[in-house]
């Protein structure tokens, strides 16, 4: 799919303005960016297949472990599995990161990503798109919160939000939907927006039951009653 596959959704604005309004991370936005982007990667490495909390626990118990991702890169995969298994397939996650450890070291000779700053956001895309096990929302995610580049995130919440909202179809891939977003929303309202939208996710919009009468962007979306609460 294409990034203009689809045409933008008319009442998009008034949409992210109404998210806005109940959640407020536009105006004042978390500040959620690691000083070594490094940082940001691997805990994005760890979230996979994971809850935020596992994956918070795995991270805290890495670092403790080692402080400087140079002890790190020079531990046994079986050392940093052990470190890292709340956040689940430890095995995979140790041996990917050991290699995303050593690709960083031969690129920029040390164990930091800062470099990345200054690069244009098409070659931070095609740079971190080549390390293992690395996606799409993973590197997005690098982007928006560590390197300050703009980019919007595509996790289970914002994929489901944008579907309920009939922006996309049902299947449509969350890579795919990243790309519409980055397309359709203003690269002003990605941080905050992405935020609102979680938010929203957690707090309202959920999985199995979404109150639809606590929403104020209710009469914007086409799901409102499809679950048996009309707003």
């Amino acid at each position: 799919m294409g990034k203009s596959s689809f045409s933008r959704p008319a009442a998009i604005d008034k949409v992210f303005d109404g998210l806005e309004k109940m959640w407020g991370n536009e105006s004042a936005p978390p500040d959620l960016a690691h000083d070594e982007p490094l940082d940001g990667l691997v805990l994005t490495l760890l979230s996979q297949n994971t809850n935020d909390r596992n994956r918070d626990r795995a991270f805290a118990a890495l670092k403790v472990r080692f402080p400087e991702w140079e002890a790190a890169a020079a531990a046994a995969s079986e050392d940093i599995a052990e470190c890292i298994r709340p956040a689940g397939l430890a095995r995979t996650k140790s041996e990917r990161m050991l290699r995303i450890l050593d690709m960083i070291r031969k690129s920029f000779g040390g164990y930091s990503l800062r470099d990345l700053k200054s690069w244009e956001g098409a070659k931070v895309r095609e740079y971190l798109s080549s390390l293992p096990g690395i996606g799409a929302k993973t590197i997005a995610c690098v982007m928006l919160f560590d390197l300050g580049k703009p980019a919007f995130p595509v996790d289970t919440h914002i994929a489901r939000f944008c579907r309920r909202m009939e922006w996309v179809p049902e299947k449509t891939a969350p890579e795919d939907i990243q790309g519409l977003l980055e397309e359709w929303v203003p690269q002003e309202r990605f941080y905050g927006g992405h935020i609102n939208i979680i938010e929203h996710g957690r707090g309202i919009c959920g999985a199995r039951k979404p109150d639809c009468s606590r929403c104020l962007i209710a009469p914007l979306c086409p799901y409102n009653g499809k679950n048996g609460a009309l707003s």
